[in-house]
């Protein structure tokens, strides 16, 4: 700090000085003080008014030549400092579009702490040269590709730009499972044989999904501000993110963790987006049971001996998986070498408890000659499909308005069998799924959730028994004999 205040051109007080960082039970770790830290030995040693630097809240790492550099969490910091009912804040200027993000909030970013200094003084803000790389908060996280970063997600990134669903080849039955996805919030899992577009359909999701509202891109943005992620010059993220960690990834990379105080993970970084598990029989068992307690509470908590951290994870998961460890599984077996106890081994990788909670079970066919070298076996774009699912989210936002959740998938299974109730005897083949031990009793409300949202996606005030049927058959494969296209009778 000495070096920081010399280099700045301000004198360093001869006498001991003690510092205290309240409160003293809070561990603290970072170099985000050190603005504040040296904006208070300037106001002891009455080189700055103390009362100018009284309300204000300095957000900050100092470089040896005094240069203020970025850091992480900016944008939650700074909304803490709002509600504790602060007006005015300093930080880099390279993250000052991010802190500005925080309404009612005066934002001065600063680039050393000479300007810091001539601000404070009323003299004449010296000129500096501009950060060689702006808006790089971590430059050990840039990417999030490198495994010693301690997340160790493979991507991590917003929206689906030049992604297409027109690209999908064939999958007709993949591709409306994908709708109803989208448009009821619901988990997905896809298994089928390697190169029959399972990866082509998940990258796409996030570009059928709605764009953020403003209260969901502030979380969102908060998260990957702590991660250090955000992209430079895009302080705030608009569109779902889509994360999609390698099959080693560790428990601390997919829920949270690491040294110190915990780090969002993967779980995290998906929040209101598309959390994507390529191969995921290959993933750790306990790395995947992890999931279930974000998939039921929208939330993951994580405890240290630092502390304990509560962080948003309300995402949509698909997972993707192969018939058998060669994939070339099929109903006949043709063309696969594996022995049966090895096929029984490698599908008991995914738990019956995990698999309870995913919604669609879609099982993806190899994609035939016609369809892929022919139009006729081209999809709608995603522009056509992302406006229906506009439509039918808007029309579960407005049924449930006076409520805490916004998409049926969030709706609790009590409510939908009192509050809003399907159509008279449309739950006749669920009940008889359910007796037959076909159906867990999560597993009904799970197909409730999708009836809704197959009704809000057909334009009807409730589910019918047909409705119903298609939600069975994309929960259990079971055919019912309707077709998965909603509107469709036979």
């Amino acid at each position: 700090m000495i070096r920081e205040l010399t280099n700045s051109g301000a004198a360093w007080p001869q006498k001991k000085l003690t510092v205290g960082l309240s409160p003293a039970s809070v561990p603290k770790s970072g170099a985000g003080f050190d603005l504040a830290v040296a904006a208070a030995v300037l106001g002891a040693a009455e080189v700055v008014d103390p009362g100018a630097i009284t309300d204000l809240v300095l957000i900050g790492e100092l470089g040896l030549d005094g240069r203020v550099r970025p850091v992480r969490g900016i944008l939650p910091a700074v909304l803490a400092a709002a509600e504790a009912g602060y007006r005015q804040v300093v930080v880099p200027q390279q993250c000052a579009a991010e802190a500005a993000l925080v309404p009612d909030v005066s934002v001065l970013g600063v680039r050393s702490l000479r300007q810091l200094i001539a601000v404070l003084t009323d003299g004449v803000v010296p000129d500096e040269d501009p950060p060689d790389r702006p808006g790089r908060p971590d430059p050990m996280l840039a990417g999030l590709t490198l495994p010693g970063a301690g997340l160790g997600i493979a991507h991590c990134a917003g929206g689906a730009e030049g992604l297409d669903l027109a690209d999908v080849a064939g999958q007709r039955s993949a591709r409306r499972a994908l709708e109803v996805a989208a448009a009821g919030g619901h988990h997905l899992f896809l298994s089928g044989p390697p190169g029959a577009g399972k990866t082509l359909l998940a990258e796409r999701l996030p570009g059928i999904m709605p764009p953020l509202t403003r209260q969901e891109s502030l979380e969102v943005t908060a998260v990957h501000s702590v991660a250090g992620i955000l992209p430079p010059g895009e302080p705030l993220v608009t569109t779902a993110p889509y994360c999609a960690p390698h099959h080693s990834a560790t428990m601390q990379a997919l829920v949270g963790g690491g040294s110190g105080l915990p780090r969002p993970g993967a779980v995290s970084l998906a929040h209101k987006g598309v959390l994507f598990l390529d191969e995921a029989p290959e993933f750790r068992p306990q790395v995947l049971d992890a999931l279930r307690q974000p998939l039921e509470s929208g939330q993951i908590v994580v405890a240290r001996a630092a502390g304990v951290v509560r962080l948003p994870a309300r995402f949509l998961m698909v997972l993707a998986a192969n018939p058998c460890p060669c994939g070339r599984h099929t109903l006949h077996g043709a063309g696969c070498d594996c022995a049966p106890s090895s096929i029984r081994r490698y599908q008991a990788r995914l738990s019956g408890p995990l698999l309870d909670r995913v919604d669609l079970r879609i099982e993806v066919e190899p994609v035939s000659r016609s369809d892929l070298l022919t139009e006729q076996g081209r999809g709608e774009d995603s522009a056509t499909v992302a406006e229906r699912v506009r439509e039918a989210r808007s029309r579960a936002a407005h049924r449930l308005a006076d409520t805490p959740w916004r998409i049926n998938s969030e709706v609790p299974g009590r409510e939908l069998r009192t509050r809003w109730q399907p159509a008279p005897g449309a739950l006749a083949q669920a009940e008889r799924d359910l007796e037959r031990g076909l159906l867990t009793a999560r597993g009904l409300d799970r197909v409730l959730r999708v009836a809704w949202t197959v009704a809000d996606l057909a334009g009807r005030d409730r589910p019918d028994p047909l409705d119903v049927a298609v939600a069975l058959e994309l929960r259990t494969g079971i055919a019912r004999g309707v077709p998965l296209m909603t509107g469709e009778r036979s």
